[in-house]
C-alpha cells in the first residue's frame, strides 16, 4: 500500500518548483483524483501547480487507481500518495481546523458518482472523506467535474452541482466534445486554483479591458489597421482574472476562458460604443490596452478599383480615454502609450499623456524596441512614484501592472 505525507527533499520533481511563476508560491494543495479516464492527465496537471511554486499531495479513490497507478502520481508530485485513510488520519491533518491545514482541495477529475457523494455527505472513498473534512473545516474546495455527456445532462447530477455550489463549492465545469463533458485544459485549472486562493486586492473589482488592433474599413475587403496583436490585453485579462478580478475585454476575438467575458468590438467607433455601454453597468477599473484607431475613413461601397493611383482621406477619431475620464471622474484608468521615438522622449511623452489624460497610471512602450512578440520592455509611469522598467514576457509585465493597480486598492 502506498501512503505517506513526509516530502522527500531529493525527489527530482522538486526541482521544477516555482520555475515558471511563484503565483502559488507557499500555497498547499490536496489534489484528490476519482475514477475517471481524465485521471491521466493529473500527472501533468501536479506537475504545473509544482512549477507554480505549490505543494500538492495526491488522494486517488480505488477506482481511479484502476486508470493510473500511486506511482506515477507520487512521481509527479514527490510525494506518496495516499490511498487509504489509516490511524494517521490523514484527511484531519490536511483538511481539518489546524494550523496546518492545506490551502485547497482540488477535486480533478471528479466523476458523477462523488459528486452525488459529496453532497449527500456521504465519505466511503479517501476523496469523499476529504471533501467532508474539507466543508467541515471551510477550507475552500474546486471540483472539476469529468464524464461522459449524457451523465453530466442528468437532473439530479445538475441538481448535486447546484447544491454544492450554494454551499459556497467552486465548479470549473467541463468543456462539451464528442458527446463527453472532458475536464478542461490543465492552464485552465491551473489559472482557476490561482483565482481561487487569490488574496489580491483587486479581488471582486471589476475591471474592464479594452485589446488589440481596430479594423476601419476602406472598402469591403481592405482595412486600415495596426501591427498589435493583443497578446499584451489577453495577458491583463487573465492575471486580472487570476488576481480574482471580474473581467470582461472590448476586442475583436475570444479569449475562450469561461468566466471572462468577451465584447466583440472591430473599429474605433465600435470601441467606443462598446466602452460607454459596459460602463453604465459600474466597473472599478478601466485598462486602455488596445491599439485604438487614430484615423478613420470613409468606406466605399464597393471594393476600390486596384487600378492607378488612389487616394484616402484620414479622419481623427475621437479619444476614448478622454471621453471616459470625463464621464466617469471617480474610475481608475490604466493608459497606454507607444511610440517610436528614444526612450527619454517616450517617457517624457507618457508623462504629458497621463496628465492630460486624467489616467492615474500610464503604461509606455518603444514599438520596434523588442522583434519577439511574447516580450516587451516598458515603463510603469505614475504620480509621485518612481518609474518603473519592466522587461519580459508579457504575462510577466501583466503582472507587474496589475501590481501597481493594486496597490491603490489595498
Amino acid at each position: 500500500m502506498v501512503k505517506a505525507m513526509t516530502l522527500d527533499v531529493s525527489h527530482p520533481t522538486l526541482d521544477l518548483t516555482g520555475t515558471v511563476s511563484d503565483s502559488l508560491k507557499g500555497k498547499k494543495i490536496v489534489l484528490a483524483v476519482t475514477g475517471s479516464i481524465a485521471a491521466v492527465e493529473t500527472v501533468r496537471l501536479a506537475r504545473e501547480l509544482i512549477r507554480r511554486g505549490a505543494v500538492v499531495q495526491a488522494v486517488m479513490s480505488q477506482a481511479a487507481q484502476t486508470i493510473i497507478h500511486p506511482y506515477a502520481l507520487q512521481y509527479a508530485t514527490g510525494r506518496a500518495v495516499i490511498t487509504e485513510i489509516t490511524g494517521d488520519v490523514e484527511h484531519v491533518a490536511l483538511c481539518g481546523e489546524r494550523k496546518e491545514a492545506y490551502d485547497l482541495l482540488l477535486i480533478a477529475p471528479c466523476t458523477a458518482n462523488t459528486i452525488g457523494k459529496i453532497a449527500s455527505g456521504v465519505d466511503d472513498t479517501p476523496v469523499t472523506t476529504f471533501a467532508t473534512t474539507a466543508i467541515g473545516s471551510k477550507i475552500p474546495v474546486l471540483i472539476v467535474p469529468a464524464m461522459h455527456g449524457s451523465m453530466y445532462d442528468h437532473l439530479i447530477v445538475r441538481q448535486n452541482i447546484r447544491k454544492l455550489e450554494d454551499m459556497g463549492i467552486k465548479f470549473l465545469m467541463p468543456k462539451r466534445e464528442e458527446h463527453i463533458a472532458k475536464i478542461p485544459d490543465n492552464a485552465e485549472v491551473v489559472l482557476n486554483v490561482e483565482r481561487v486562493l487569490s488574496r489580491s486586492p483587486l479581488r471582486g473589482k471589476r475591471v474592464l479591458i479594452t485589446s488589440g488592433p481596430n479594423f476601419e474599413e476602406i472598402d469591403p475587403i481592405r482595412v486600415l489597421t495596426s501591427r498589435s496583436t493583443g497578446r499584451m490585453g489577453v495577458e491583463l485579462a487573465l492575471e486580472a482574472f487570476r488576481q480574482g478580478a471580474e473581467v470582461t475585454v472590448v476586442h475583436k476575438d475570444s479569449i475562450g476562458v469561461p468566466g471572462i467575458r468577451d465584447v466583440f468590438a472591430e473599429s474605433a467607433g465600435d470601441m467606443m460604443a462598446a466602452v460607454l455601454g459596459e460602463l453604465k453597468k459600474g466597473y472599478d477599473i478601466y485598462v486602455s490596452a488596445a491599439a485604438i484607431s487614430d484615423f478613420t475613413v470613409e468606406k466605399a461601397p464597393d471594393k476600390i478599383s486596384s487600378a492607378g493611383s488612389l487616394t484616402i482621406t484620414l479622419q481623427p477619431t475621437p479619444k476614448i480615454l478622454d471621453r471616459v475620464r470625463h464621464d466617469y471622474p471617480g474610475l481608475f484608468i490604466v493608459a497606454f502609450k507607444a511610440d517610436t521615438v528614444d526612450e527619454n522622449e517616450l517617457v517624457s511623452r507618457a508623462e504629458r499623456r497621463l496628465e492630460e489624460s486624467g489616467a492615474n497610471l500610464i503604461v509606455a512602450n518603444r514599438f520596434g524596441g523588442v522583434r519577439d512578440s511574447s516580450v516587451n520592455d516598458v515603463f510603469i509611469i505614475r504620480y509621485e512614484v518612481p518609474t518603473a522598467r519592466v522587461t519580459g514576457k508579457k504575462s510577466v509585465i501583466a503582472g507587474a501592472i496589475l501590481k501597481a493597480v493594486s496597490e491603490y486598492f489595498k
